[in-house]
């Protein structure tokens, strides 16, 4: 993973010591509320419902073990011992005093992790494919070209204030895992017939108040032009995007309301005034930034040693139950032969989704050291990877996680939940969130029921800011506020991925105590309808949303 430089730590150093000051004249009353806010959200930190909340960068997703021992240390240090794991690949702190967040800072600082950029009107967090470099579907690495826009995006003084948050998604698979349909921006990379790397932009996608799949506004984008093309869509959006409705300031309202090839169009004559210049990126640097991406020590195996390690492996699963079930659900082949990608879910009862305490990160952090290199990746899913695990000692890991709770056989199960903080302390959040979350996850508690649903994604968003990712789960779950009481909202039919969709409404929204019944029923109706090896979201494209409005409200769908 990226290293930092001197001019890397010499930046984030004296904007640790910036803020600092800040603070310090904030809280003398040298700076008021409205003077301190920006400064405060440049260093990704806000106000919420009971504390300040700080959201720290984890750039695409990956940490080292050392990194991961800090932010657990910094839950104990500053916060109530945890953190939460966010669908931008973040961790957010809800609990930290304003007058320590300094603090906080620059212990991230000594680790090479800062919050800059987590908030504001600004390109935020660049995410990416959680198994990028190992997937077997792989065309293209994308973790340079992310650290490439993540260093060029950085207190670039064009974008520091653009009409709204901007999101960029990189994927580099033929697999969608990076949900780039969904994001201000989303970058897909692959190779032509000649082994050259190139991309597919999409521009104007995004969730809340508006949902819209992002369109593709320009194929076959050469990779050393990636910054000279996105300058010019920030350009386009920075001139044309609306400032005087934050509801219709995102960069997607812009591109719908001239259509997305007048928006291509308009970008393509800003490209020519940039293309081939200063921010095309030289080989030198790609191949500077690519030299930190490179392959761990892997052992290589022989073909004999091969399969005596898919034997034992059969032989173990045979004999556990448990551990099979743990790798039909939480193991990723690997492009390496004899090694595998592990999901750790973070999706446990009674555990709000995407949470970990200090000492579950100290015990991940333990194990990836000990079995995947010190490297983990956090998912837009709000799990963990390890993404260079030995065949031959899953079993122990197995049994590792499994003294901390953390082998839930669950990943893309109906209690693998996406869900955002909610109303437990969120100040934009029209309701709870986790409460629903630890309902559904009770409901469906057995994991045989789970296994034989299969594949279902429930996601719920505590507002229309959908956090959560309502929108593109099998199942959304949106909170709204009726007469300042807490009510939800039900979507069907949504997924993320190569064909990203958004979900339907089912009809009225519904009080707390009845969301798990509703799920329920949703559940039995597909259970009842669904041919032999149909995925619910299979079924639903069948169907349609009528039977399951039948169901739910016992009349005849409208």
């Amino acid at each position: 993973m990226y290293k930092y430089d001197d001019y890397d730590r010499q930046l984030v150093q004296q904007r640790v010591a910036q803020f600092r000051n800040q603070t310090e004249r904030y809280l003398n009353g040298e700076l008021s509320d409205d003077e301190f806010r920006p400064l405060r959200l440049q260093n990704g930190l806000y106000i919420q419902r009971h504390a300040p909340m700080l959201r720290v960068a984890i750039p695409y997703g990956l940490l080292n073990s050392q990194q991961l021992r800090t932010l657990a240390q910094i839950a104990d240090q500053y916060d109530r011992g945890y953190g939460h794991f966010t669908t931008r690949q973040n961790i957010q702190y809800n609990w930290p005093t304003l007058e320590r967040v300094p603090d906080i800072l620059a212990d991230l600082e000594q680790v090479e992790m800062h919050a800059i950029q987590t908030s504001g009107n600004c390109i935020r967090n660049i995410t990416s494919d959680p198994f990028a470099g190992i997937a077997l579907d792989e065309y293209v690495d994308p973790r340079p070209y992310c650290e490439i826009l993540r260093q060029w995006s950085t207190f670039h003084p064009e974008f520091a204030h653009l009409p709204r948050k901007f999101k960029v998604a990189v994927n580099g698979a033929k697999t969608d895992r990076a949900a780039v349909q969904v994001h201000d921006i989303g970058i897909n990379l692959y190779r032509n017939n000649h082994n050259e790397v190139l991309a597919e932009i999409l521009a104007g996608g995004g969730l809340g108040r508006t949902p819209v799949i992002g369109p593709s506004i320009k194929r076959d984008l050469p990779w050393y032009e990636l910054l000279t093309y996105i300058e010019a869509i920030m350009r386009v959006y920075n001139r044309y995007g609306r400032r005087d409705n934050i509801y219709k300031a995102r960069i997607k309202i812009l591109v719908r309301a001239i259509g997305a090839e007048a928006f291509a169009q308009q970008v393509e004559e800003e490209w020519q005034h940039l293309r081939g210049g200063v921010s095309v990126i030289p080989q030198v640097e790609l191949d500077r930034v690519s030299k930190y991406f490179t392959a761990p020590s892997y052992q290589h195996f022989s073909p004999n040693e091969l399969a005596q390690i898919n034997q034992q492996l059969q032989d173990q699963r045979a004999q556990n139950p448990g551990f099979d079930k743990f790798l039909i659900r939480n193991l990723k082949e690997h492009k390496q032969p004899g090694y595998a990608a592990i999901s750790i879910s973070l999706k446990r009862s009674g555990v709000a989704p995407g949470d970990a305490n200090s000492d579950e990160m100290r015990h991940i952090a333990n194990l990836a050291d000990q079995y995947s290199f010190g490297e983990l990746r956090v998912t837009h899913e709000q799990n963990f990877v390890f993404s260079d695990v030995p065949k031959n000692q899953l079993f122990n890991l197995w049994q590792q996680l499994k003294t901390h709770n953390l082998a839930m056989p669950n990943i893309g199960l109906v209690s693998d939940i996406i869900a955002c903080p909610g109303g437990d302390f969120c100040s934009l959040a029209n309701a709870k969130s986790i409460p629903i979350a630890q309902a559904i996850t009770e409901l469906v508690d057995d994991i045989d029921y789970q296994f034989d649903l299969g594949d279902i994604s429930v996601n719920i968003s505590g507002c229309i800011n959908s956090c959560g990712h309502h929108h593109i789960g099998n199942i959304g779950i949106l909170g709204v506020d009726k007469k300042g009481e807490e009510w939800y909202q039900i979507t069907l039919g949504g997924q993320q991925g190569n064909q990203a969709a958004i979900g339907k409404v089912i009809g009225p929204s519904f009080g707390e105590a009845e969301v798990p019944s509703v799920v329920k029923k949703v559940l039995d109706v597909y259970v009842e309808q669904r041919h032999d090896d149909e995925l619910f979201i299979e079924t639903f494209e069948r169907i349609g949303l009528d039977p399951f409005k039948l169901r739910i409200y016992g009349q005849e769908a409208a």
